[in-house]
């Protein structure tokens, strides 16, 4: 801050108190000075200072207005040459999944789409209305930045290990608000490490809508698959024995639990699903399947279906005890999946109700990017793929 003088920033202080709008010229004052020394970090020099560290130089200013709760301020933003751009730090403030918010709220106000209280949420986000031009431009941004990641290549590693999961969102079709799946597919590294691989949204959890995710995913280079975990729906059983022949599937424990509760009243549930802990803290496959069996014969004649689903449903949840020891529980189920799907929930719920597909696919990818970018920056793997037991399997997978 060498540019500005103890008496004029002391004149900007006293303003404060004795001018209402003090405090407009005091914050534009501030960022000023702030960018200012931004791009004296990012130069590695100061202004005419002679240096061999320096990376670039000055090339003047570009005016650009930035809305506050004091008003708009008229900001000099400095501009560079012979080096990578600099972007002032105010400026990135929103992370891109607020930007994708705002957008997608922005389409239901000028689509006229009465959904909550648009107005509301704009001015929270937005500190008032957004014009047309300024959604046109976040959206394009937002959806280049997202196509570029979808299209990535995925075979600079193996992905031992894949879950899926969807869930649904309401979207405005053809004048119509029908719900819309919403499938992601996620990866763990040869080193254990979560990696967002594929979203996208569909009509339905159909055969054809999760074999195109995964026709895509092996388009793009995916290799050394040896586990997807998944629940048991119909579409996904189905893309995987066509597109994913040899790779082995563990049904989540958690969802088939939840369909064995559901086939019983509500006295009998904490007794069957006790039944059911029982048999699956067996960790050899054979003493399992013979819980399994007896469970069946105990409740077949008050609860048949139950008996049914035991029968010929269990052993699809046992094939995690084909894995490392030190993998299974988080093998067993999709609960990382669900408890993502929570977080995007949490997010979805201020729009309610879509304005069409792309509104829902750029705020989905947005957040979803959001938490490849802290899954990226983990200490630690997801899955120790260090134990031998684990380089089995990595090595199964590459020789595949």
């Amino acid at each position: 801050m060498a540019n500005v003088s103890v008496d004029s920033i002391g004149e900007l202080v006293r303003g404060l108190f004795t001018n209402s709008d003090a405090m407009k010229g005091f914050l534009q004052s501030l960022v000023n000075v702030v960018m200012r020394e931004e791009v004296t970090r990012h130069l590695g020099a100061a202004g005419h200072e002679r240096t061999a560290d320096r990376k670039g130089y000055r090339n003047g200013t570009k005016s650009r207005q930035m809305n506050t709760r004091a008003g708009q301020l008229e900001l000099d933003v400095p501009q560079v040459r012979d080096c990578q751009p600099y972007h002032p730090s105010m400026f990135a403030k929103w992370q891109r999944s607020e930007r994708a918010l705002m957008t997608a709220c922005a389409e239901m106000y000028f689509q006229g789409v009465s959904t909550r209280n648009v107005q509301d949420i704009l001015n929270k986000m937005c500190g008032g209305e957004i014009s047309s031009s300024t959604v046109s431009r976040v959206a394009a941004e937002l959806d280049e930045k997202l196509e570029t990641f979808r299209r990535r290549r995925l075979d600079a590693t193996d992905y031992p290990y894949l879950q899926i999961d969807a869930r649904y969102e309401k979207v405005r079709v053809e004048g119509r608000v029908v719900s819309q799946a919403v499938l992601v597919t996620v990866g763990f590294t040869a080193l254990g490490q979560r990696e967002l691989l594929d979203w996208r949204v569909g009509d339905s959890e159909s055969q054809d809508t999760w074999g195109e995710v995964f026709r895509s995913l092996k388009d793009r280079g995916l290799r050394g698959v040896r586990l997807v975990v998944s629940d048991a729906h119909s579409g996904i059983v189905a893309a995987m024995q066509r597109h994913f022949q040899g790779v082995a599937w563990q049904r989540c424990r958690v969802h088939f639990k939840r369909e064995i509760a559901a086939k019983v009243s509500y006295k009998a549930c904490r007794e069957v699903l006790h039944d059911l802990a029982s048999v699956f803290e067996a960790w050899e496959r054979v003493e399992c399947l013979r819980r399994s069996e007896e469970m069946a014969t105990k409740w077949e004649g008050r609860y048949p279906k139950v008996a049914a689903m035991l029968r010929s449903g269990l052993e699809d949840c046992l094939t995690v005890l084909d894995y490392p020891q030190t993998h299974r529980r988080r093998l067993s189920s999709t609960n990382m999946m669900e408890r993502l799907m929570r977080r995007l929930k949490a997010r979805t719920r201020v729009v309610g109700v879509f304005p069409n597909r792309a509104s829902c696919d750029r705020l989905i990818g947005a957040l979803l990017l959001e938490v490849n970018d802290e899954w990226a920056v983990e200490s630690k793997p997801y899955y120790n793929m260090k134990t031998e037991a684990a380089g089995v399997v990595l090595a199964a997978g590459a020789a595949a």
